[in-house]
């Protein structure tokens, strides 16, 4: 047995797994010409069970999501074949962590959109992944910084609620956050990270 097929088989990741196989991620069918994108949710083992990456996304003046905490992913390009292949490639190029061979996409969450009329017209499919023990981050210039976060701290509803949060061209709005130490999760992010803590709640 692998490192991966060991965490595919702990309780935790199997639980979610068979969630994300009994209900796949809605999918959306824009009304309107939208640009593609994918994230990974990608799980680790952890002393205390799964953790889950999250990344800040270095600044950039001309990204609208700049400084975000996020998961890795981005916009389809051309040379992928579907939107599980952008959010491989983009989990890869953001952090060296390659899915496709050290680790297993597990399904899907909703696709989401901004609320935010000022931004783009994107729309995101949020991919549940899982990742060998030993997968070793290198950030790219894209990211700022990275953490793991315990399943566990996910499941603390004391790490919910809101905050005044500064959004561009906008200014400041108090929004729903997750906190966990030097993060701050809001946004697009936070509630693709809502749906998955909602999915491992229903699983136990």
């Amino acid at each position: 047995m692998t490192p991966l097929d060991d965490f595919l088989e702990h309780p935790d990741i199997l639980r979610l797994a068979r969630a994300l196989a009994a209900r796949p991620g809605r999918t959306v069918e824009p009304d309107r010409p939208v640009r593609y994108a994918a994230t990974a949710a990608t799980l680790r083992p952890g002393v205390s069970g799964p953790e889950l990456l999250l990344i800040r996304r270095a600044q950039a003046d001309r990204d609208p999501w700049s400084g975000h905490v996020a998961w890795p992913g981005g916009r389809m390009e051309p040379g992928d074949a579907d939107l599980a292949a952008t959010a491989v490639r983009e989990t890869f190029e953001e952090t060296g962590i390659d899915l496709a061979r050290r680790g297993r996409l597990l399904g899907t969450l909703d696709d989401i959109h901004p609320r935010t009329p000022a931004l783009p017209p994107i729309l995101v499919r949020p991919f549940v992944a899982a990742v060998a023990a030993g997968a070793a981050v290198t950030p790219s210039r894209e990211v700022a910084g990275f953490g793991w976060v315990p399943m566990a701290a996910l499941l603390d509803e004391a790490n919910w609620g809101t905050a005044p949060v500064t959004i561009r061209t906008v200014g400041v709005e108090e929004r729903p956050v997750f906190r966990y130490g030097e993060f701050q999760v809001w946004g697009m992010t936070e509630r693709m990270l809502r749906q998955l803590v909602d999915l491992l709640r229903d699983a136990g």
